[in-house]
């Protein structure tokens, strides 16, 4: 199974370089990666469990490094694997005070 993420900055309409990820599945930390040029990291599952999964985003050091203020210390999105194997993308969009999420493709 393998989950992709796409961090942008929705400040300065781009993607966010370096931003830290972390997979969970459970309470156990699968694999963990920082996002490309692009804002991209994919991320692979050796195991097929189903069930609740965990996207941790390390956002307080990421604006920390740019000298910007932030709410969010770190962002945590949980979504459901329902289907051994298949690929999950989700994307964030990212502001000090806000972010947004959606099931990509």
């Amino acid at each position: 199974m393998s989950v992709s993420t796409h961090v942008l900055d929705a400040v300065a309409g781009c993607p966010a370089a370096g931003v830290a990820v972390r997979l969970f599945v459970g309470e156990d930390l699968v694999t963990q990666g920082v996002t490309d040029a692009d804002g991209r990291c994919r991320l692979t599952e050796e195991a097929t469990a189903l069930g609740p999964h965990r996207l941790v985003f390390a956002t307080g050091a990421w604006f920390a490094e740019r000298g910007a203020p932030a709410f969010w210390p770190e962002v945590t999105l949980t979504f459901t694997v329902a289907e051994p194997g298949a690929h999950h993308h989700v994307p964030l969009l990212l502001s000090p005070f806000a972010y947004s999420t959606y099931r990509g493709s």
